[in-house]
């Protein structure tokens, strides 16, 4: 099968329900679902996930992925918004345009592409900004993702900032907005746009066509896709096929709408009392998840246990990873793995020790940037009606036996 006919091959895949918006009258930030049941089925290029929606794909990475630094392409998440997405792409005909506020409209082929510009590439954490909104009570609107809405992996391609030299940047130009080619079903429905200042791009916002060493998968926007290093994956654009430049800010569903948090100090509101002014969400913040071991597991007295997973931030750099068995009363320190990778990119931690005492045991992972930036404690998150940017402190419970 190839990526170009995708679709031509894949099995019926259940459809699973989405949650719908439902407030109730206490409001309560736990720890998000855990593992939920991978389906029987896989899409193509997917091992079988946890499978929230066929139509359009959204897919789950298990919390076991997260004992790796680079997550494999087969095990990566999968967000798609609209569910209209192309069934065969020509890459000997397909082209990205940039046109809007430049000295000449350009036509990118993907021949161009690897051939016409430097090469450059990044290691950087793509996470859904709804990633573990399950554990935000009363539920909110959108997928009730676990942890697994995030994944790391080396991104190959060209700077955004050469594609806008080629075309030439006029007076006034301030606004980029990219689109891709998925399409609402019904005519009426927004479409998915995106837009970035100028002043939010650096060299390490590349337009990607290789993932891990191997073309991109299709489900995760072959042939192209926008990188953006530290920013939620709202931002990422898949099958990338138009950069507009523009003097102004466009007004679009996905910026004004949808992916916004309250503008406030705490980013934060109440069910019954939605703020009226809200930002869109930009910047990750800190976050640590625990790969292994998994919930519930059971473990011997007296043997040598391992806890591994995985921290990052917005590119701020993980300084520690600190590790509770007590229930948050005292901390140790684990031991990072170096950061060649780079400042983006996942920091794989790891904690050795003996469990001592027969029954439950709580292993909880803290993560600490360079600024002193902390994960905080799940109750200590406040409620927001998106669902948007959960990052507690991980807990895991095993039974020691």
């Amino acid at each position: 099968m190839k990526r170009r006919d995708f679709f031509k091959t894949t099995a019926a895949i259940g459809t699973a329900t989405l949650a719908s918006s439902a407030f109730g009258s206490e409001v309560k930030i736990r720890q998000p679902i855990d593992n939920g049941p991978i389906c029987k089925y896989n899409f193509p290029e997917k091992r079988p996930m946890i499978t929230h929606s066929d139509r359009p794909p959204l897919l789950e990475a298990p919390r076991n992925i997260f004992t790796q630094t680079i997550t494999p392409n087969d095990e990566f998440f999968v967000r798609w918004h609209m569910p209209e997405i192309p069934t065969y792409i020509d890459t000997d005909k397909f082209t990205i345009s940039v046109n809007g506020l430049v000295e000449k409209d350009y036509i990118i082929s993907l021949k161009d592409l690897k051939n016409d510009f430097e090469q450059v590439e990044v290691t950087a954490v793509l996470q859904c900004g709804g990633n573990s909104r399950s554990a935000f009570l009363p539920i909110t609107g959108g997928i009730q993702w676990g942890s697994g809405a995030m994944g790391c992996a080396k991104w190959k391609g060209v700077r955004l900032s050469d594609l806008l030299h080629r075309a030439g940047l006029k007076e006034g130009a301030q606004w980029i907005g990219f689109n891709g080619m998925e399409t609402a079903a019904y005519y009426k429905s927004p479409g998915f746009v995106r837009e970035l200042n100028l002043h939010e791009l650096d060299d390490h916002v590349i337009v990607a066509y290789e993932m891990n060493g191997e073309d991109l998968p299709y489900l995760n926007g072959y042939p192209v896709r926008l990188i953006i290093p530290g920013y939620y994956s709202d931002s990422w654009v898949k099958m990338l096929k138009n950069i507009t430049v523009t003097s102004e800010y466009q007004h679009h569903f996905f910026m004004d709408e949808a992916y916004r948090v309250p503008d406030n100090a705490t980013e934060s509101e109440m069910p019954d009392n939605l703020v009226k002014k809200t930002k869109p969400i930009t910047k990750m913040n800190i976050k640590s998840v625990i790969g292994f071991p998994q919930n519930n597991s059971k473990i011997a007295l007296n043997s040598q246990l391992v806890v591994r997973g995985v921290a990052f931030d917005s590119g701020i750099g993980i300084k520690d990873v600190l590790i509770s068995l007590d229930g948050g009363k005292t901390w140790e320190a684990s031991i990072l793995d170096n950061d060649r990778r780079g400042r983006y990119a996942y920091r794989g931690f790891r904690f050795s020790f003996k469990p001592k005492t027969f029954g439950k045991l709580e292993i909880m992972a803290k993560a600490v940037d360079k600024s002193n930036h902390e994960q905080p404690l799940d109750k200590d998150i406040l409620w927001n009606s998106g669902g948007y940017k959960y990052n507690g402190i991980d807990v895991v419970t095993v039974e020691v036996v």
